[in-house]
């Protein structure tokens, strides 16, 4: 591909800069650590800083697959409720970071390109879903930043309970 896609402006622009901003925040809290600090749980639940890359690069992958396909295609990758909040196995700090770029790279051209951002699938059948309901793409990516800003504040609480670092202040 040596054609240069011009950059999206308007409300994708905005959407775009407002999850990188997030996503900046995310891993701005895993600066310098090894996989060992990543690791570790500092409160009593089972998030870690690691467990919250792997999380939030999960959800983004799944809300996006469902953005395009409906819910079938966000079911077709099944979740790890057991061990989505943290490192197991050979799991590394550099490796989660690096599908957590590889989705929002994915995630960034799927915004920029889909021909209506107005395209609305059923939500999946679940408790916390009103039956019925649609989601647009607009609203994926809406709930997707909010997902991200939100864990991007838990990893900041959980960095400065682990070494004293803030991402702010």
């Amino acid at each position: 591909m040596s054609a240069l896609r011009e950059a999206p402006a308007g409300e994708r622009a905005d959407l775009l800069e407002s999850l990188a901003r997030h996503r900046g925040f995310l891993r701005q809290t895993v600066q310098g650590l090894t996989d060992e600090e990543a690791a570790r749980r500092t409160t009593v639940s089972e998030l870690c800083l690691g467990g919250l890359i792997k999380h939030v690069a999960g959800v983004e992958a799944g809300w996006l697959r469902f953005a395009v396909g409906g819910a079938e295609s966000m079911a077709s990758d099944p979740v790890d409720w057991e061990n989505q909040f943290r490192m197991i196995g050979d799991e590394t700090l550099a490796g989660l970071l690096d599908e957590y770029e590889r989705v929002a790279r994915r995630t960034d051209e799927l915004v920029a390109t889909l021909p209506d951002l107005d395209a609305a699938h059923p939500l999946p059948q679940a408790p916390w879903f009103e039956p019925g309901a649609r989601w647009s793409v607009r609203r994926v990516v809406l709930h997707v930043i909010a997902e991200t800003a939100q864990h991007a504040g838990h990893a900041d609480i959980i960095r400065e309970s682990l070494d004293g670092a803030k991402t702010m202040g």
